[in-house]
């Protein structure tokens, strides 16, 4: 997009503003780092232009809590407080979902996993959030936790103005196909691959 502008101008009969402003279904993959760092900085802009953000972490323990999470619930209350910016809801599987887990309930992943985007569904279905951060939501297409035909219809036949984007490794072909942007993260060096672990600031 060179100076902003799109390289071609489809002939479907919107306007230069009705296209621009579609919705859009994204997908960050690939095996290099930032796929959820991107995911997470698309939601800080979200915010900022007042969107109601809805992050849905599908993957990491409820014991890793990101510095992003703390920063958008931080972003959340100061919306509550003052009116800047957007709400913003933050939900980790990994913790049991606020609407599923009940006390003394053993872990079911897959079980948490259906849960999860059966809430996301209803969600969408009531045009609740402007931006959805499916964050590690290609392990549990790829592990069959949910099916994949029902993830992509439910995705590309959301009603409104609704934007989604899923994180994750290996995304489905049939989610690439479907998305409107995809971004494929290459690794070419990582500091693990020689025996450094991740550090504050950097990867948490």
């Amino acid at each position: 997009m060179p100076q902003g502008q799109p390289t071609a101008v489809p002939d479907d009969g919107l306007t230069t503003a009705q296209r621009r402003n579609q919705p859009l279904l994204m997908v960050n993959t690939g095996d290099g780092k930032g796929k959820s760092t991107a995911a997470f900085g698309l939601a800080i802009r979200a915010w900022n232009q007042g969107w109601n953000v809805g992050v849905f972490q599908f993957v990491k323990s409820a014991k890793w809590r990101i510095g992003e999470q703390t920063v958008l619930e931080r972003l959340g209350e100061l919306h509550a407080q003052t009116g800047e910016g957007g709400p913003v809801e933050w939900h980790k599987m990994g913790s049991g979902w606020s609407w599923s887990r009940k006390a003394g309930e053993a872990e079911d992943h897959a079980a948490d996993a259906a849960s999860g985007w059966t809430e996301i569904k209803r969600r969408l279905a009531t045009e609740t959030h402007d931006l959805y951060v499916l964050d590690e939501f290609t392990y549990p297409m790829e592990w069959g936790w949910v099916d994949v035909d029902d993830v992509v219809e439910t995705l590309v036949n959301r009603p409104g103005r609704q934007y989604v984007v899923v994180t994750g490794r290996r995304a489905n072909p049939r989610l690439i196909e479907a998305a409107d942007l995809v971004t494929e993260m290459t690794k070419v060096k990582h500091q693990m691959d020689r025996g450094q672990k991740g550090q504050k600031g950097i990867e948490w």
